[in-house]
């Protein structure tokens, strides 16, 4: 049995505190290294950008290739940095200093997603190519590989649990199979879970793993108890589109589409961070709030 629950828009203006200019194409994802005092892009001008977000300045810009970087994501450690790209690799960083560490081959299609386990040994990629795979970081090797979809996304978001025994994935598939959850170890297909009616484009745990939160391109956001797997709540009456819900401690997400834009709110300090990453730019805003979703909204 599920819930419908209705989110209403955030209508509350905000004005920005600092515009991040450097990138030449759309910025794609976004992270923030430990201190608090920096902030991590990457673009479809290949490269992946460091910010001061205290003054708003580029303190180093990394690149290697010229291929599109989708995704990135930092180690538990805060040492390296993993990212996925349009040239079909996987690429390991070190975050002091800005060079590829390793790089990964295997994915015959663009690498949408990429994430780390809890400690830090994994790393777990999903492509267009329908495939996710997971990675041992020393060897480079793939040691486990899921064939997921063959729909023109494939796998648009893959993600470990909080204790890295499963692994969840979302994409495009024209069967109603939008989110597939997998045993880490074995690579056995453990539950199909059906709702969503197009493309899941983010997939995020909470912090105990009880609850799996996902986001479409159908316009909902929806909920899932993971000891059974039954939909537990959708959130509708979106205008926007969920492309990402919550990160490790979220309690709620809500999207929108319209303007590749990112807003992150924070239940521990109330306030908001909203990251306008229209071509080739960031504006960050903050503002008062009492929840935490992270939105992208796309051109």
């Amino acid at each position: 049995m599920s819930l419908q629950a209705t989110a209403k828009e955030d209508t509350t203006p905000t004005k920005p505190c600092h515009k991040f200019e450097g990138h030449t194409d759309v910025v794609t994802d976004v992270i923030h290294p430990p201190g608090g005092q920096q902030m991590m892009t990457c673009s479809d001008d290949g490269s992946l950008a460091v910010w001061n977000l205290q003054t708003g300045k580029n303190i180093a810009n990394w690149q290697d290739g010229e291929s599109g970087v989708n995704s990135i994501a930092l180690s538990v450690d805060g040492k390296k940095v993993v990212s996925g790209s349009d040239d079909f690799a996987v690429r390991l960083w070190n975050m002091e200093t800005g060079k590829v560490i390793a790089k990964w081959t295997g994915h015959t299609q663009r690498v949408w997603s990429v994430c780390w386990n809890r400690d830090g040994e994994r790393v777990l990629s999903g492509s267009a190519d329908g495939t996710a795979r997971v990675w041992d970081v020393e060897t480079g090797k793939t040691i486990l590989e899921m064939k997921i979809n063959t729909g023109p996304d494939g796998v648009y978001t893959a993600t470990f649990s909080p204790d890295s025994t499963l692994i969840a994935t979302g994409g495009y598939s024209e069967d109603d199979e939008r989110i597939k959850i997998w045993d880490t170890n074995t690579g056995k297909l453990v539950a199909i879970l059906k709702g969503h009616t197009d493309t899941v484009l983010c997939l995020a745990w909470t912090a105990d793993g009880r609850t799996l939160i996902s986001g479409s391109y159908d316009y909902t956001i929806r909920t899932w108890n993971t000891s059974t797997w039954p939909q537990l709540a959708v959130l509708t009456d979106h205008t926007p589109v969920a492309l990402s819900g919550a990160l490790q401690y979220l309690q709620m997400a809500v999207s929108s589409r319209a303007h590749h834009t990112t807003k992150q709110r924070d239940c521990g300090t109330s306030r908001m961070a909203s990251l306008l990453v229209r071509p080739f730019s960031i504006r960050v805003h903050l503002s008062r709030t009492a929840c935490h979703f992270r939105q992208m909204e796309r051109y």
